[in-house]
């Protein structure tokens, strides 16, 4: 009996040592599951947080054009700080001429009553970022009244109000004309101003007052913010989203996002209230408007500068159900079906169109090659699927080949979402709009969320979601838990690749100092930007998307959170490259064998790639922008099988020629 005993004893030692073993984990090369759409992952872009006016698009001075409801927002009257005389030197009045100019009625009206003159200010948003060296492009549209002689001297000034920049207008004759000039800034300051003096009596009429950087992307006369987008071409997106987002439904309708009203000459368009202005009363935004100077012409051409597909998402007839609810009766849809057709020509069309010799006129004949539109945004109920029907019965006859991107509601699940999923699949819906933003166990738990879903039904578009670590504000929910259970999810779409088309992190932008609405994925302040650790995350997997899913395996399971780790790989067939993304939740650093089947061999060398932090709260910042981001080294590779030191709290990639 006591050998027995003793047998029964070292037994059970030997099967808990094994048991303790980790078993190895096998990437089966040769074996693809499914194609990587190049669409896979993509950038949703909304106006808010001050994202276009005062972000992405790079005009420095606020109410531009007087439009805003107090129509001296943004500017303030300078009639005695450069001289010692305070008596009043001038006044402003503000001119509608609606009848004549619907789209743009206001103007500003200058009297200059004395010789010394006479001074308005303009802010900027929050400051105007200025740069030294940098030569700034001034501009205004101006009408000189009979008898007059004022001059126009515009003066660029650092905080305390100090001249960095100075340059001369002299406007002639009562039509109205554009005057420009240009100012080289000679000193560096981030919330700048910038002042406009008029010299001389008389009275002058003013619009469209511009101060743009000459350093936009590309460098674009009245351009983009090249840093910005910079970022967003390191990504490699497959896809922009464009224009939202809520801003899409309007808090009502007359506040609704309208494409026609944001192409064609800049002076034309129409600018609105931003929806954003007024949704939180923890952050007020009263000066924050739709200025339109990044419109839908400008959302296309960036799509095309950085490679990635245009996603236009159109108002279905409905405003924001969390707002207003308003609708459009089912038989006054014409309006909203015509300009979701009318789109698709100022995309697509020829230059003997209408709408496509607009898109010539404003600079690009070639069509921008839409393939994909949204109908509606965050709809919910069967006012919805009324409306969406009417839609893509419209749509489909005249553009078979345009996929639909419809909406299943605001929430990942309940009965809305329950209700939308069930309609749209017997509706045969092209691909259907999930949305989630949750705290990270959420993201953790829903790594197989889409193991199950129907393989032959309609397929999915994450189309926003963020981990949100609740109980902090701001910038600091952009900590690495979230964006570490965000990787975890993360593998779990790409896993899923053959159901899960499209994917974007939402929001994309924010300003440090006018949000709204956090987390986002990039901050940026007047002079500087930065990625957050959940830009690093996105941008790790864009760019090692690969082209084919194969299975990584543990057990002859998918790696979903056994022992704390998740994983998904990947081939690229064009490179002849594999790909494998793992990610550890665990505090505990892990070392793992993998072994590598269906090659014959592998390269040596492995580019290998951790993004990591052994502090969940990390953030970015503008002071420490990289405090996050990822270390690129070159691993050796001993043969098909070897063995990985997996780094704790970490997301490593790993990139290896067969």
């Amino acid at each position: 009996m006591k050998h027995i005993a003793n047998f029964i004893a070292s037994l059970s030692l030997f099967i808990n040592v094994y048991s303790q073993s980790p078993a190895v984990i096998t990437v089966k090369a040769n074996q693809p599951i499914a194609p990587i759409q190049s669409t896979m992952w993509g950038i949703f872009f909304e106006d808010i947080n001050f994202a276009a006016d005062g972000g992405i698009y790079a005009e420095l001075v606020k109410n531009r054009s007087f439009e805003f409801y107090k129509s001296l927002m943004g500017w303030r009257e300078d009639s005695s700080s450069r001289y010692s005389n305070n008596s009043r030197s001038g006044y402003t009045t503000i001119i509608n001429r609606s009848k004549d100019n619907p789209s743009n009625p206001r103007f500003a009206r200058i009297n200059v009553l004395a010789d010394r003159g006479y001074g308005l200010t303009n802010e900027g948003f929050r400051g105007m970022g200025i740069k030294k060296g940098v030569t700034y492009h001034f501009s205004m549209l101006a009408s000189q009244h009979d008898g007059s002689n004022a001059i126009v001297r515009v003066e660029l000034k650092d905080s305390k109000g100090n001249i960095i920049g100075n340059a001369v207008v002299k406007p002639s004759g009562k039509e109205w004309k554009k005057y420009s000039a240009e100012i080289t800034s000679t000193a560096t300051e981030q919330k700048g101003s910038m002042t406009v003096w008029f010299e001389g009596k008389g009275t002058l009429d003013i619009d469209m007052v511009s101060l743009f950087p000459g350093d936009t992307w590309k460098n674009r006369p009245g351009g983009l913010r090249a840093d910005l987008v910079q970022l967003l071409a390191d990504i490699k997106p497959g896809f922009i989203r464009f224009p939202g987002g809520c801003i899409v439904e309007g808090h009502e309708l007359t506040t609704r996002y309208q494409w026609k009203k944001t192409v064609g000459k800049v002076e034309e368009r129409e600018m609105i209230i931003n929806r954003w202005n007024r949704e939180f009363d923890h952050r007020p935004a009263p000066d924050y408007f739709q200025s339109f100077g990044l419109g839908f012409f400008e959302y296309f051409q960036l799509s095309e500068d950085v490679g990635a597909e245009p996603l236009p998402i159109l108002n279905c007839g409905m405003a924001c159900q969390f707002n207003s609810a308003e609708l459009v009766p089912l038989d006054e849809l014409d309006p909203y079906i015509q300009d979701a057709l009318d789109l698709i020509e100022f995309a697509n069309g020829g230059t003997n169109t209408k709408w496509g010799k607009l898109r010539a006129d404003m600079g690009h004949p070639a069509p921008f090659n839409l393939k994909m539109m949204g109908v509606g945004n965050e709809q919910w109920g069967p006012q919805y699927v009324d409306r969406y029907k009417i839609f893509a019965k419209a749509i489909h006859e005249k553009y078979p080949d345009i996929k639909l991107i419809s909406s299943v509601g605001p929430f990942a699940s309940g009965e809305l979402f329950g209700f939308l999923d069930k309609e749209m699949r017997e509706m045969k819906a092209d691909i259907l709009d999930e949305h989630y933003y949750m705290p990270p166990d959420f993201f953790l738990s829903n790594a197989k969320r889409y193991d199950n879903y129907d393989r032959n039904g309609p397929k999915i578009f994450a189309g926003e979601y963020a981990s949100h670590i609740r109980g902090t504000e701001g910038v600091k929910r952009n900590t690495w838990q979230a964006a570490l259970s965000e990787a975890a999810f993360m593998t779990g779409l790409e896993r899923n690749a053959d159901v899960v088309y499209m994917c974007s992190y939402a929001p994309l932008f924010s300003h440090v100092d006018a949000w709204q609405w956090a987390p986002d994925l990039i901050w940026f302040d007047n002079l500087n930007s930065y990625g957050t650790p959940n830009y690093y995350v996105q941008k790790l997997f864009s760019v090692n998307k690969g082209t084919h899913v194969v299975p990584v395996l543990l057990n002859n399971e998918a790696i979903t959170g056994q022992d704390s780790l998740y994983a998904t790989a990947c081939i690229d067939k064009n490179t002849n490259e594999l790909i494998v993304k793992i990610v550890n939740v665990s505090s505990v650093g892990k070392s793992r064998e993998f072994l590598i089947e269906g090659v014959k061999k592998l390269n040596k060398k492995a580019a290998m790639t951790v993004l990591k932090s052994d502090n969940p709260g990390q953030l970015n910042s503008s002071d420490n922008p990289q405090a996050v981001a990822p270390v690129e080294t070159v691993i050796d590779i001993p043969g098909r099988k070897l063995k990985l030191d997996i780094a704790a709290s970490s997301v490593t990639v790993l990139k290896v020629k067969m």
